[in-house]
């Protein structure tokens, strides 16, 4: 999907993936976090409810990558007091950031299943030594045309085995309703070199 096809989406208000709130996986991830100077990042942050719930608990060095423009305006009309410089209005796979943990959340389920080796690749590339990527996938491939795109978790670990150690990747089992029993939450850690 490219650029025009995200902004014609936020337009038109089609966004049905978006809980109105942050996901409360995510939310208890987020939770359990101590260090409150971690450097985050959530690429294709859409209307941004967990970049707003990590600003507003002390995350100071949170970014968002995303990039239509209509979804950075929904965001900064929901949230004006997060700062501009860590908006960035790009292409993820074009991003030139270090970061400490990348929380993926709707994102990887909209990009092309071809691009998904490049996705981890970028996330080990963007993370510092240590850095974690941590977040929701779907637990099962879909019938329908995506996005979303679904998949399993054989698959994802080929994807994300050559550059991360996996810590966590089973069945969430405190998803909204409608998702529940099809979303593995996830956490891996940048291999050493």
């Amino acid at each position: 999907m490219d650029r025009d096809f995200w902004r014609k989406r936020y337009r038109e208000k089609q966004w049905g993936w978006d809980l109105g709130q942050i996901s409360p996986p995510i939310k208890a991830y987020v939770d359990r976090l101590i260090d409150k100077n971690l450097r985050i990042l959530i690429p294709g942050a859409g209307r941004g409810h967990e970049a707003a719930y990590l600003w507003q608990t002390g995350f100071r060095q949170t970014y968002i990558c995303e990039w239509a423009p209509e979804a950075v305006q929904l965001f900064k009309t929901l949230q004006p007091h997060f700062p501009d410089k860590h908006i960035l209005i790009e292409n993820f796979f074009e991003l030139d950031i270090q970061v400490d943990l990348i929380l993926e959340q709707t994102f990887f389920c909209a990009i092309d299943p071809a691009s998904r080796p490049a996705y981890a690749e970028k996330c080990a590339e963007l993370l510092a030594p240590k850095g974690r990527v941590a977040g929701l996938l779907f637990a099962s491939p879909f019938d329908k045309a995506g996005p979303p795109f679904g998949g399993t978790k054989e698959e994802y670990l080929r994807y994300f085995s050559p550059h991360f150690d996996i810590l966590h990747m089973e069945i969430c089992p405190n998803s909204v309703k409608p998702r529940q029993g099809n979303e593995l939450f996830f956490e891996l850690q940048k291999t050493q070199a």
